[in-house]
């Protein structure tokens, strides 16, 4: 290749790393192009590039045939044969030489035109060729121009684009700077840079942490999942194949050292690792972290939500800045977080219980039948409440009984009301025993229960002898079958007799002053 065009294809092939092949048919392609605009002929017109003379030469092309239909592009057999002798059989194309140099400059322009698109398209058909494989990969490129906002990165030699939707809020540029960046798209078919840079996707989290952390690289620690809102905040959920390395440890680092290489790429933006866990609740309980989570349930499985209760004050870090904290760790667990405090979730239970409580009574009432049910039911009347407030002539009507009947109904729709009620509020309550204050000898353990209606005088009486008796004994002087509680005291109920300490107290104080005066004697 000794000729100046040939030099002029070499020297384009390699600076724009495509094949002179390449060159050489967007040439043959520019010189047809411009050929036919020149000629304004329907002939089959052909351009072959010649090597030795560096030229690209111009042929109308006709077809051997035994009848010809069209002149133009058809040649007759004997024709043929007059031209080329014999070797001519039908089917057969013959070439015809046309000249070139009488194409002009409209046609060189149209040519070079051509030339450069072919050439370009050949240079995009090499880049995603080249690119589309390395998806997914961090490459270092340096800031040649802005556009509107976007960053072009030259990248070897191509150039990439940095969108702003991916580059990082707390990420400025200027031109010159390097940038390591994941490729995030290649395309094919469209203008300006074919390969998609950014800054924001997790991709570049995790190949950042890949590049880091030795265990990652080799596989002894898998990462799980990865989410990011760039420039503020990242969760990262790591696992280990093996029991003896520490997955969140491994990504740390001592004193911290791998993580902060990786927060000084990401300009500040702070990482929170996790460790994965199959269980859902113990996999939402580490992605809510920093916070502290006092319990976790799964309210739906099949739609994946998930109930978190943590303690007032840890209520505003579990969610955190605009709902960020919250929301990455939906992301990263895939399960829809509901987050409430302790005290919210204690008022959400006390108003079930109140909603419980509020519960209108069903039609339960003596005296009427399912029938009767069903007419009140369908007349409106549902509750007992309804049925209390309706009057007798409306259920007169509506069951089809007499004034009276339908009255003694109501009647007893009422009072079934009135037991409802007392039945609430009834019921025992058991005596608070008193410090200092002994039970009563040959009573159980715990004091007798408290009753609305006094017991009769038999057993107040009893219950007094048995408290004499057992002062006697203490006093070591038999008790005097005289000296029995004054019957007024029937009136008083048992807790007062049982659980007064001046009653106890006075028979005590009897007996310490009969002792000095037998000893005298």
């Amino acid at each position: 290749m000794n000729n100046a065009l040939q030099q002029t294809i070499e020297s384009l092939a390699k600076e724009k790393g495509i094949e002179a092949d390449v060159i050489i048919t967007a040439i043959e392609d520019a010189v047809l192009t411009a050929s036919r605009k020149y000629y304004k002929s329907d002939e089959n017109l052909r351009t072959k590039f010649n090597p030795d003379s560096g030229q690209v030469e111009l042929f109308a092309v006709r077809q051997i045939v035994e009848e010809v239909t069209d002149p133009v592009v058809e040649i007759s057999l004997p024709e043929a044969r007059e031209l080329y002798g014999e070797e001519a059989e039908p089917g057969m194309e013959i070439e015809f030489p046309k000249p070139t140099d009488v194409l002009g400059r409209i046609a060189a322009q149209t040519a070079k035109q051509v030339i450069f698109q072919k050439v370009r398209e050949a240079e995009r058909e090499n880049v995603f060729g080249e690119f589309s494989q390395r998806v997914g990969e961090v490459v270092n490129g340096l800031v040649k121009r802005f556009e509107s906002g976007d960053i072009v990165v030259e990248v070897g030699r191509v150039e990439a684009l940095l969108p702003r939707r991916e580059q990082s809020r707390a990420e400025n540029y200027t031109t010159g700077d390097r940038v390591r960046a994941v490729i995030k798209d290649v395309n094919k078919n469209t203008k300006g840079p074919q390969i998609i840079l950014s800054r924001t996707d997790p991709v570049l989290l995790i190949k950042l942490f890949e590049q880091e952390v030795p265990e990652i690289y080799d596989g002894t620690v898998v990462i799980r999942g990865a989410v990011r809102e760039a420039g503020d905040r990242a969760k990262v959920a790591v696992a280990s194949r093996e029991r003896e390395v520490d997955p969140v440890g491994a990504c740390v680092g001592m004193k911290g050292t791998r993580v902060q290489a990786i927060i000084r790429e990401l300009r500040g933006e702070k990482i929170d690792i996790v460790e994965w866990s199959d269980d859902p609740a113990t996999f939402v309980t580490n992605g809510i972290s920093p916070a502290r989570v006092q319990r976790v349930s799964v309210v739906d499985e099949a739609d994946r939500v998930i109930e978190v209760v943590v303690e007032d004050r840890q209520l505003s870090l579990a969610i955190g800045k605009k709902g960020q904290n919250v929301r990455l760790a939906a992301k990263l667990t895939g399960w829809k977080i509901d987050i409430k405090s302790e005290e919210e979730k204690r008022r959400e239970v006390e108003a079930q219980f109140d909603d419980l409580g509020a519960e209108p009574a069903p039609l339960s009432v003596p005296g009427l039948d399912e029938e009767m049910v069903e007419k009140l039911n369908t007349a409106g009347i549902e509750t007992v409440e309804r049925m209390v407030s309706a009057s007798a002539s409306e259920l007169s009507e509506v069951l089809g009984l007499a004034e009276g009947a339908a009255e003694a109904l109501r009647q007893g729709a009422e009072a079934a009301t009135m037991a409802a009620g007392g039945a609430v509020g009834s019921g025992t309550t058991e005596a608070v025993p008193q410090e200092g204050i002994d039970p009563l000898p040959g009573s159980a353990t715990a004091p007798p229960a408290l009753s609305a209606i006094a017991p009769p005088a038999s057993a107040d009486k009893t219950a007094n002898e048995e408290m004499a008796a057992a002062d006697s004994e203490d006093a070591g002087t038999p008790a005097d079958p005289t000296d029995q509680t004054d019957p007024g005291a029937n009136d008083e109920s048992v807790s007062d007799a049982s659980g007064d300490p001046g009653d106890k107290a006075a028979p005590e104080s009897e007996s310490n002053d009969s002792e000095p005066s037998r000893e005298g004697d």
